[in-house]
């Protein structure tokens, strides 16, 4: 993505910029790739024969006093506040800044510095949008404001929980389980629309339009099922939940703050309605961005009878359609090999997320690293410093592009395996595991052709 063209009025660029000349030879791109996926398969079905993944009874606890200083209530309501005043700044750019992404620095602040810097920032600090998110503490303060007052303190509202803490007032209606993370892969897409298919994106007036929508949106359906709602229906926080299961800091189940290994974390990840439709979602539109600057698909909107946007529209949702039939077929063939299991088509999502971050990684790290400094200088008014000089040369990126996506399918077998010898009998662990390694295996030629060709 390119948030600042020569022509500002032109639409925004997806993606890095031209990867499609990258100087790395494809031939050694695959056959490394294959390489490692092989000698990983063979070496985890030889070596591997018991699940090691413990998942949230796992961990080593940090000091008591790190852990005090953590859940303070000072330190929460620190966070709550530095996350409203944030996203209070980038509304005010928006509704009294310049409509031009070269001059406001809001459109950087929402696609690079947010979108893109929720990834390493969950996979040092874990799920930090929950503490920062703006619209839970909005939901906070509208229900101290009209909360009704107890005449009596000495006899607690009834319909408060918990009443030691007021925020958990009132407690909603329970969201139905169907749901699951439905709504956040729904919004998911909705903003990866926005950033990808959206005629303007980066215009104020589009932006001022998607964020009032989705405010509101969440505002009142807080307000009928309560502070949970936000747990799994934004968007954000299940992008920044996901994330973090890769992150070495986490929490073990009796709630201490613990180091482990972040396949333990990962291993943990609550088998929900709509979890393989979150991260398809992730991998199908960062694909999407990927092949969007292709000449080919770029002459198929230039050329196409209904028109620039329906047909990116759909563009959009064949990809993440194409991601999900692939995964499904994948379980479906994985059932045919090992016989019947519990979670059939969610028991494996897990293994996704690490493939979803290669591609992050592989789309996003030279956006955030050069736009996201010129974002930070426009808000701090200095944005005539000079422009920042790319990280990596085009050898070096290319490299990291391709370590990137091998690595996150790599660590998807690790992931998958672990979880077969858990559900499968011995003698079905191995066999049942060659369906998940084609997937895996189509994903990385479908990852590279895009970042390679």
């Amino acid at each position: 993505m390119v948030l600042y063209p020569a022509d500002p009025l032109t639409a925004l660029a997806h993606g890095i910029g031209s990867q499609h000349d990258l100087p790395i030879s494809p031939f050694y791109a695959f056959a490394g790739a294959f390489a490692a996926l092989f000698v990983s398969f063979l070496a985890l079905g030889l070596l591997w024969s018991t699940s090691r993944f413990r998942g949230d009874h796992s961990g080593r606890a940090l000091p008591d006093a790190l852990q005090r200083a953590a859940d303070a209530p000072a330190t929460r309501t620190a966070l709550r506040g530095l996350g409203l005043a944030l996203a209070l700044a980038v509304l005010l750019h928006l509704l009294l800044g310049p409509d031009d992404p070269a001059h406001n620095p809001a459109p950087g602040a929402v696609y690079v510095l947010f979108w893109v810097g929720l990834v390493p920032a969950s996979l040092l600090l874990g799920p930090v949008w929950r503490l920062l998110n703006p619209l839970r503490t909005l939901h906070r303060l509208l229900n101290r404001a009209f909360r009704p007052r107890n005449p009596d303190p000495r006899n607690p509202d009834p319909r408060n929980p918990d009443p030691r803490n007021p925020d958990h007032w009132p407690p909603g209606r329970p969201l139905p389980a169907r749901f699951g993370q439905w709504p956040a892969a729904a919004g998911l897409f909705a903003f990866t629309w926005l950033e990808l298919v959206a005629p303007d994106p980066a215009s104020t007036t589009t932006l001022l339009i998607a964020v009032a929508a989705y405010a509101t949106a969440h505002l009142l359906l807080a307000a009928r099922f309560g502070e949970r709602w936000f747990d799994d229906a934004d968007a954000f926080e299940a992008y920044s939940a996901l994330l973090a299961r890769l992150s070495p800091l986490g929490r073990r189940s009796d709630g201490r703050l613990v180091l482990r290994n972040p396949f333990h974390g990962l291993d943990a990840m609550p088998e929900r309605p709509g979890l393989v439709a979150t991260v398809c979602v992730l991998l199908g539109s960062t694909a999407y961005d990927g092949f969007s600057d292709n000449p080919s698909w770029i002459n198929v909107l230039q050329t196409s009878p209904l028109g620039r946007t329906p047909t990116a529209t759909l563009g959009l949702l064949a990809s993440v359609a194409l991601v999900a039939t692939l995964y499904g077929l994948c379980a479906a063939a994985t059932r045919l090999v090992s016989g019947p299991h519990p979670g059939p088509l969610t028991a494996f999502a897990h293994s996704l997320v690490p493939i979803a971050l290669g591609y992050l990684i592989a789309h996003y790290f030279s956006l955030l690293v050069t736009e996201g400094p010129r974002t930070v200088s426009m808000a701090l008014g200095t944005d005539n410093a000079p422009e920042p000089a790319p990280p990596l040369g085009p050898g070096g990126l290319a490299a990291l592009q391709v370590i990137a996506v091998v690595t996150g399918h790599v660590l998807g077998v690790v992931a998958a395996h672990d979880r077969s010898v858990r559900l499968f009998p011995p003698a079905k662990a191995v066999a049942g595991q060659l369906p998940l390694l084609a997937l895996m295996i189509t994903y990385t030629i479908g990852g590279l052709s895009l970042l390679l060709n």
